[in-house]
C-alpha cells in the first residue's frame, strides 16, 4: 500500500477497521489499481493471518472446470479424475479464500458459491461428503455489478452477501501524486531481483504525472520493467520514454561525458588558451572590465566565469537574432547543451533574464 494520497489513506483505515473482523468484503475497482494487495493486506492484519492466503482467478478458469477448482472433486467424478483433489475452499482452511474477477463468474456457480456462504459447507464434485468452510472470503472486481444485476448477469443475493464492507481502490490518476513514490518502490523490487535500476529525471517524472494511467499501478510496473531492460543503470529523461508518456517538448537532456584523461586535456588547453591572451584578446572584456590582477582576498572564480558565460550567451543570441541553433553553433556548443544553460540562468531567446 504504497503513497501518501488522501485516497490512500482512507482505503489503509477502512482496511484497519475490517481487518479484524470476519465481515465478507468486496473491493471494486479498475483493472491494475492492485485489489489483491488490499485484499492480502486485509488477511495478513486479521486473526486468520497466519493460515494460508488462496487467490483464486474466477474470469482465468473456465466454466466447466470452475466448480472442480473451488471444491475439488472425487476419484472418478468426470473423465480424467483419476484421484481425488482438494479444491480451492479445502485449501484455504482457517484462512482467506481471494476471489478475484468475481464478476465474471457463471451464474450456475453464483448459485452454488451462494450456498455456501450462506451455509458454510460444501461437497466435492462426485461426492456426498458434506465438508465445513472454515474460510473467510474477499472478492474483487473491476466490473459495475449494480449495472450486471439490472441486466440480469450477477444475482442480487450474492451481491448482498459478498458486499458486506465494500472497498473501492483509487485510479492511480486519482491519486496522481503517489506516482514518484511507487516508482521508487517499483524500483526497489526491481533492483531486490537483480536488475540494474534506472534514474529518472525529474522531468520524466513530471511528464509521467500527466498521463491518464488507464492499466493504473500495472501499468507504470509495466512500463518501469521497460525502461529498466531498454536502459540498464542509465538516466532516462522525457525523451527516452515511449512517445505516449511524453507531456512536454524538451530537447532530450545530454550530459558531455567523456573520459576523464580527456576533460584534463582540454581543461588545460582552454585555460593555456585564456592566460596566452591579451586582455584586448579576452572575448567579452576590455581593458577596462579586464581583472588587473588577483586581489588579495581572492575572487569568486565560479560567479565570475558563470557571468562570463552569461554575458557570451547574451551576445550571441543577440547577434543571430534569438535563433538558438545558430548561438550554439556561434559559441561552439551543441543546441541541446545551450538549452540547458538558458535554463540554468534563466535566460529567455532574448537574452533577458
Amino acid at each position: 500500500m504504497v503513497g501518501r494520497s488522501e485516497a490512500i489513506a482512507d482505503v489503509r483505515h477502512l482496511i484497519e477497521q475490517v481487518a479484524g473482523t470476519e465481515a465478507s468484503v468486496l473491493i471494486l475497482g479498475e483493472s491494475g489499481t492492485g485489489k489483491e494487495v488490499v485484499a492480502r493486506n486485509i488477511h495478513y492484519h486479521s486473526l486468520r493471518g497466519k493460515g494460508p492466503f488462496v487467490p483464486v482467478n474466477c474470469g482465468a478458469i473456465p466454466p466447466e472446470l470452475l466448480e472442480s477448482e473451488l471444491f475439488g472433486h472425487e476419484k472418478g467424478a468426470f473423465t480424467g479424475a483419476i484421484s481425488a483433489r482438494k479444491g480451492r475452499f479445502e485449501l484455504a482452511e482457517g484462512g482467506t479464500l481471494f476471489l478475484d474477477e468475481i464478476g465474471d463468474m457463471p451464474q450456475p456457480m453464483q448459485v452454488k458459491l451462494l450456498r455456501v456462504l450462506q451455509e458454510r459447507c460444501f461437497e466435492r464434485v462426485g461426492g456426498n461428503k458434506t465438508i465445513q468452510a472454515n474460510v473467510r472470503v474477499v472478492a474483487a472486481t473491476h466490473r459495475n455489478l449494480d449495472t450486471m444485476i439490472e441486466e440480469g448477469s450477477f444475482r442480487e443475493d450474492l451481491f448482498y452477501r459478498l458486499n458486506v464492507f465494500p472497498i473501492e481502490m483509487p485510479a492511480l490518476r486519482e491519486r496522481i501524486e503517489d506516482t514518484p513514490l511507487l516508482i521508487q518502490e517499483l524500483m526497489a523490487r526491481l533492483e531486490a531481483e537483480g536488475a540494474s535500476p534506472v534514474h529518472l529525471t525529474p522531468r520524466a517524472i513530471a511528464s509521467l504525472m500527466e498521463h491518464d494511467w488507464p492499466g493504473n499501478v500495472r501499468e507504470l510496473a509495466n512500463l518501469i520493467e521497460r525502461m529498466v531492460i531498454l536502459y540498464p543503470g542509465q538516466m532516462v529523461d522525457v525523451n527516452r520514454l515511449p512517445k505516449k508518456y511524453r507531456y512536454s517538448d524538451i530537447p532530450e537532456f545530454q550530459p558531455e561525458a567523456m573520459p576523464v584523461e580527456d576533460c584534463e586535456l582540454m581543461e588545460r588547453e582552454a585555460l593555456h588558451a585564456v592566460f596566452s591572451m591579451d586582455d584586448e584578446d579576452m572575448p567579452g572584456f576590455s581593458n577596462s572590465t579586464a581583472p588587473s590582477g588577483l586581489p588579495p582576498e581572492g575572487v569568486d572564480l565560479k560567479a565570475m566565469l558563470a557571468d562570463l558565460e552569461v554575458d557570451m550567451i547574451r551576445q550571441a543570441l543577440e547577434a543571430q537574432m534569438g535563433i538558438v541553433a545558430r548561438a550554439a553553433d556561434m559559441l561552439g556548443m551543441r543546441r541541446t547543451t545551450l538549452v540547458e544553460k538558458m535554463r540554468k540562468y534563466g535566460l529567455n531567446k532574448e537574452g533577458i533574464v
